[in-house]
């Protein structure tokens, strides 16, 4: 089937609404009854059906250049070019019959080198303005270059699948064609399809071909200008750790690692609100102002203001805004290479130290588990504490083997050891100690931050550590501020003999699930995990 040139076709809607101003689409959205501004000035929308992400309708187009380095499965599901090509065109006859297509022209990556052009087709106002904020913003004299753009995509919900004709789960899609450099979405409204569209591109492209780690983590400079990673899956504290006062701030959640440098992917920020607060994170509270966009939130009885408790929509509330509503910023989205990494995980059952200091083979080692847990009451039918695994703290969004991911961590860990400039990487625990949940207690916020700063001044680099004889991570035995009888887990139990229990199941959860990446790593990797 022939399939029109796609620039053409949608070129040739007689009424293009191309790179409007922040003000102009948020008054295109009240006028068109699709929101209405809080009492910030933030814009309020609703998403519809999906207020989340649905990875079991992402497909990658199965052809030449990825069938066979796509790590296929159910995350990466292949899906054949004809019915993409079917979707495109019904996409662009969909298209050419609304009063407005809105247009944005954009790119990622922060570092020149690397940058994508981006143009952005979407039905709605608001879908556009999120692809303003979420998007590297270019001047004026660069969009007249981004014409000739490098990746487009379309998002228009109205457009649905027909999964009978089409192969698909049911009627919504999200599709990457990698030789046509096109992502199509559709039958969702939902705001994060479009941002985690481009960033399942880049983890392809950066690595493959431009020798770049792309991260799923926030990233953070010091005074001195020592940059820091923080890895972790959510209710981690990824964004309320990266977000410190003495620092500032590169990113939120997708950064490339490249020979010279760490860039941000994106423009801006795409914030989970759900119990925010002005005293928990006063930069986000504050960064929701006009040009902020807020996503499936409950209001309270005046109508305009914002009630952040309220999950009755959704517990996935959101808000977007460009990067520079946040004061304490590096303007670049740069920084030097890492002093230092942290993976964050909230360790439920209790029984993983609150810091530990990795080698490079345990560093690869947990980079591919991605461990952390869920409690009950954040999903229906969880009643006890369970494990997560989410391969480089981003599996959904990886398209190649996880081993590639940390085959190349693992590289630039022994190559800046080789040149003198060794990189500490550090698993936090911000989860329970004293017992599991229901048990023990959440560690204090403010005993992780002391932990954080002084891995972060040096300071855990002149103490002892011990040896866990379970997981084998190295723990200080003390830390600036910290008590030193929570750096040990099994001293804050009651019942040591209980803690061993429950530290042996959490290491076979360990090994179950690296067990399907055994093959692909090394020995040392494998013998890196717990006894």
């Amino acid at each position: 089937m022939r399939v029109p040139n796609q620039t053409l076709s949608i070129m040739q809607h007689p009424n293009l609404r191309e790179n409007l101003k922040v003000a102009a689409l948020v008054e295109a959205t009240i006028s068109k009854k699709q929101g209405h501004l809080s009492d910030t000035g933030a814009l309020i929308i609703n998403t519809g059906t999906y207020t989340g992400r649905s990875p079991k309708d992402r497909y990658i187009v199965e052809d030449d250049i990825t069938r066979d380095s796509v790590d296929w499965g159910k995350i990466n599901i292949p899906i054949g070019a004809d019915v993409f090509d079917q979707l495109h065109e019904k996409t662009m006859a969909y298209a050419k019959d609304l009063d407005e297509v809105y247009v944005r022209d954009a790119y990622a990556c922060a570092s020149r080198k690397y940058r994508i052009n981006i143009r952005v087709y979407t039905e709605y106002p608001w879908q556009n303005m999120f692809a303003y904020n979420m998007f590297l913003r270019p001047d004026g004299e660069r969009i007249t270059n981004l014409m000739t753009d490098e990746w487009t995509i379309y998002a228009f919900p109205g457009v649905v699948a027909d999964p009978a004709v089409h192969g698909t789960r049911q009627d919504n899609f999200s599709i990457i064609n990698f030789s046509k450099k096109t992502i199509l979405i559709g039958g969702t409204a939902y705001t994060g399809e479009i941002k985690k569209g481009i960033f399942s591109v880049l983890n392809y492209v950066l690595p493959t071909r431009r020798d770049v780690l792309s991260m799923h983590c926030s990233a953070n400079v010091g005074t001195k200008g020592d940059t820091a990673l923080f890895f972790g899956l959510s209710g981690t504290g990824k964004t309320t750790l990266s977000n410190d006062p003495d620092r500032r701030l590169i990113g939120d959640d997708e950064h490339g690692w490249s020979q010279a440098n760490v860039f941000n992917l994106e423009g801006g920020c795409y914030a989970k609100v759900i119990d925010l607060s002005e005293s928990k994170e006063p930069q986000i509270y504050k960064a929701i102002k006009f040009g902020a966009l807020l996503e499936n939130i409950g209001l309270k009885e005046d109508g305009h203001t914002p009630d952040y408790e309220d999950d009755s929509i959704t517990q996935n509330t959101r808000v977007s805004y460009p990067i520079y509503h946040i004061d304490n910023i590096m303007y670049n989205s740069r920084g030097d290479l890492p002093r230092n990494i942290f993976f964050l995980t909230c360790d439920a059952f209790g029984v993983l130290p609150p810091i530990s200091r990795l080698t490079a083979e345990q560093a690869m080692y947990h980079f591919i588990s991605g461990y952390t847990a869920k409690i009950a009451g954040t999903e229906a039918g969880i009643t006890e504490p369970q494990a997560t695994f989410s391969a480089c703290f981003g599996s959904p969004f990886i398209p190649l083997h996880p081993t590639k991911y940390a085959d190349m961590l693992g590289k630039k860990l022994r190559d800046a050891d080789a040149d003198g400039e060794k990189i500490n990487v550090w698993l936090v625990n911000t989860g329970w100690t004293g017992g599991g949940y229901g048990e023990g207690s959440r560690i204090e916020l403010a005993f992780t931050r002391a932990m954080i700063k002084a891995a972060l001044t040096g300071e855990l680099d002149a103490v002892d550590y011990v040896t866990d004889p379970i997981f084998g991570l190295e723990r200080p035995i003390s830390c600036p501020d910290v008590p030193n009888a929570m750096l040990n887990p099994r001293d804050t139990w009651r019942n040591e003999a209980q803690y061993d229990t429950a530290a042996t199941k959490l290491a076979e959860l360990f090994h179950k699930n690296f067990a399907p990446y055994a093959e692909a790593a090394n020995d040392a990797i494998v013998n890196a995990g717990p006894e």
